[in-house]
């Protein structure tokens, strides 16, 4: 019988496992090498790229043969020299919100077995049990803190996620892919990428060629391939990849390449409500990344991401054809903001993708907007259990207290972010219908240069409120230590993590020291 034992500093879990029991004492890891992570059935080329990825990520230093002083202080139970999978479903296919990422992950005397549903599961695995190995750099040898243990483990929500924005500043494809790398180090699995706005529109769309003439500059701008190239480096570490185009407000780089798409020449935004040419266009463009009809489009995720936020109607007020054309409908300028965010969710509808619009839309329209619409709240005035009553499911960034989840907000820090609860005053049999969350990395003071450590590590702190039971993170000052150790290890991983306990976000370290032990500079040095 296992015993249940408590997680502290001593055993670094992030994000929490949702059932942890172990038995004292130390195992020596042996074979730490190509053949230790294996797979009990078929070949899986997945699991084949994933065992690599992890065997370079648990196993970083050269091992020796441990002196007798060193064996003495281990466990009598064999060396592990090798960590089995059974996974019952080994396709391939994208994560999806309904993917199956539990597992089962147990070392006793006598195997050391994962068990998992699906492959994706099988990478939540991998991801905690490297984090339980250790490396004795006075024995020369790896080990693990128990003699055994058994998790029990599934996420708390199904959708964990990032937001990147490529439209303030470019992100080069290898910060993008390294910004994914990272992710599943804490269990994140949505890539939510933010790919134009008002500032640019980097992707090169071959329906409307013309589009990316507002980037920043010709080589600032991603092609079909790229698009393909992430979806698929994203897919293979268990990330799903959701992308947004953000209408009719904030897009004013549109009218560069079209500007019949603009209410005139001197009045840029929203996008013309009046010209059938406008939704022709997003028809198309949506297309190139859902298939249309077929389904095969660049991005195969089930949500994409329309905006909807922030809309000033004032340009269809004062241009004459707009006007005109919502005086004829009896419509106010509001009406007709409802009329395009309810227009181009039908197109995707029609693609067979569920839109998801931020929360104003909502605010303003209510239940006359489809069902099959995700309302993403980013606004504290936005009544969540309102929404989730009325039928729709929700995606949260910010708290029942403003507590917000956008990461450019430089002054909150982690312990702020952790302690926002996304079902907070939501009914618990109404908490389903909240998928689950991001951290939203708005891109106006963050490029190549300092994404990383914007990002980390209070992404951390939403990762596990989304992943673990809620039970588990009521306490912020109960996880400081173990937050410490996941900055540490993404460090040692190559991710450009700041220290956990800065005033601001992304500050440098403020002298010597370790990662582990990073304070406050509360005074001048």
């Amino acid at each position: 019988m296992l015993a249940s034992v408590a997680l502290s500093q001593s055993a670094p879990f992030w994000p929490q496992p949702a059932a942890f029991t172990s038995v004292a004492g130390q195992r020596e890891l042996a074979n730490v090498g190509p053949f230790f992570f294996m797979h009990g059935g078929r070949s899986s080329p997945f699991l084949s790229q994933a065992f690599a990825r992890y065997t370079s990520l648990a196993f970083p230093h050269t091992a020796s043969a441990p002196t007798s002083a060193c064996t003495a202080g281990l466990s009598s139970l064999p060396k592990i020299d090798r960590l089995t999978f059974d996974v019952l479903d080994l396709a391939e296919g994208v994560p999806a919100l309904t993917s199956d990422e539990s597992y089962t992950l147990s070392i006793n005397a006598t195997a050391q077995t994962v068990q998992a549903k699906s492959v994706f599961g099988a990478l939540r695995a991998l991801e905690t049990f490297a984090q339980l190995v250790a490396f004795d750099f006075d024995c020369g040898c790896y080990t693990l803190p128990y003699a055994q243990i058994r998790i029990d483990d599934a996420p708390r929500f199904a959708h964990r996620g990032l937001m990147i924005d490529t439209a303030r500043h470019y992100e080069p494809l290898a910060s993008i892919r390294t910004i994914i790398d990272s992710l599943p180090y804490a269990k994140i699995n949505v890539l939510h990428w933010h790919i134009v706005d008002t500032q640019s529109f980097p992707f090169v769309s071959t329906s409307s060629p013309k589009l990316s003439t507002a980037a920043y500059a010709l080589s600032q701008r991603y092609t079909h391939g790229d698009v393909a190239s992430i979806v698929d480096y994203a897919r293979l570490r268990g990330v799903r990849v959701m992308v947004e185009f953000d209408m009719p407000g904030h897009a004013q780089s549109w009218c560069t390449g079209y500007p019949e798409m603009c209410p005139s020449s001197s009045c840029l935004t929203p996008l013309n409500v009046a010209s059938n040419a406008t939704f022709d266009r997003i028809e198309k463009l949506l297309a190139e990344f859902t298939g249309g009809s077929t389904g095969l489009g660049l991005t195969p995720d089930d949500f994409i991401h329309l905006g909807g936020d922030e809309v000033n109607t004032d340009c269809w007020a004062t241009t004459p054809s707009v006007a005109a054309w919502l005086k004829a409908r009896s419509m106010s300028p509001d009406d007709g903001y409802a009329y395009f965010v309810k227009r181009t969710a039908a197109i995707a509808i029609a693609q067979g993708r569920r839109p998801v619009q931020w929360s104003e839309v909502y605010d303003h329209f209510k239940t006359k907007l489809p069902k099959e619409v995700i309302v993403h709240v980013w606004k504290a005035v936005t009544n969540v259990t309102e929404v989730v009553a009325n039928g729709y499911d929700v995606l949260r960034n910010v708290g029942y207290d403003a507590t917000s989840w956008y990461l450019d907000n430089l002054n909150v820090n982690w312990e702020a972010v952790y302690n926002n609860e996304p079902c907070e005053g939501v009914p618990d049999a109404l908490c389903h219908k909240v998928l689950g969350g991001h951290g939203e990395m708005w891109g106006e003071t963050v490029d190549t240069s300092d994404v990383q450590q914007t990002v980390w590590p209070r992404l951390a702190a939403i990762a596990e409120k989304l992943w673990s039971p809620r039970a588990k993170t009521v306490d912020s000052s109960a996880a400081a230590g173990r937050i410490a150790a996941f900055r540490c290890l993404l460090n040692e991983r190559g991710i450009a993590a700041a220290p956990v306990n800065n005033e601001g976000a992304r500050e440098s370290p403020h002298g010597p020291g370790s990662c582990y032990d990073q304070r406050r500079r509360l005074t001048s040095p």
